[in-house]
């Protein structure tokens, strides 16, 4: 199985992907579409030159490893993307060939998150609007695209994870509840400035308290991505 979910900046997509990572049977890809990305929109994103360096800037080129054979000789491989990398500009055409999940959390705690890491952050960068897009494409192409919340990951992470599991077809497997700390060797080269908090943790944060209030461009913001998330939070799948 190619497992191709579809997260934005700032989620819990990396301690995600660690979870996958972390089964025997599982490959993970981190952002595969982030060198392209960059090349296409020009971004000033930290750390720009290396993970231009890091990763093909060809659309196609990436499109060929992911459908290309599992990493590792693996039976299975986790594809961490984010929505908003999918630009008009790269085909779509290889969707066919995976199973789709989306990884969705409030934009009132995305947006601050992702805003102290990139001062110059816009309603585009941060996948709301790209992941309803996303998700419309799919099913009306006749996937049934799964829908899972950060916040009922971190508030039942075995009970949410084994609704997964099971929605796509996958045998539970406990070693995704816990990993080791530190880097991963599939980490993208860009880990040491995202990843900071997950390198620490071997396992999920716990229920996350509060929705945090916002103000001014912040609030703005989050206002308007909140009709992409409530869609598919309308649609997300529960224990």
């Amino acid at each position: 199985m190619k497992l191709a979910v579809w997260s934005g900046p700032r989620n819990i997509s990396t301690a995600m992907m660690y979870a996958f990572g972390n089964r025997a049977d599982f490959a993970a890809v981190d952002e595969p579409f982030y060198a392209a990305y960059l090349a296409l929109t020009g971004l000033q994103h930290p750390m720009r030159d290396q993970i231009m360096a890091a990763q093909s800037q060809d659309a196609a080129d990436v499109i060929a490893a992911l459908t290309g054979p599992v990493p590792e000789g693996r039976t299975h491989v986790y594809h961490k993307h984010m929505a908003q990398h999918m630009l008009p500009e790269i085909p779509r055409d290889w969707f066919n060939g995976m199973r789709h999940v989306f990884l969705i959390r409030h934009p009132a705690r995305v947006v601050p998150s992702f805003a102290a890491k990139y001062d110059q952050t816009t309603l585009a960068d941060i996948g709301f609007v790209q992941q309803a897009e996303l998700y419309d494409q799919l099913v009306a192409e006749g996937h049934a695209p799964v829908v899972v919340d950060s916040v009922d990951i971190r508030a039942d992470p075995e009970g949410m994870l084994r609704a997964l599991c099971d929605e796509v077809g996958l045998e539970w497997d406990p070693a995704m509840l816990n990993w080791p700390a530190g880097a991963k060797p599939y980490d993208g080269v860009w880990a040491d400035v995202w990843y900071g908090a997950v390198h620490g943790s071997t396992g999920f944060a716990g229920p996350e308290g509060d929705l945090p209030v916002l103000s001014g461009e912040l609030a703005e913001m989050a206002e308007a991505a909140l009709p992409s998330y409530e869609k598919l939070a309308a649609v997300r799948l529960r224990t």
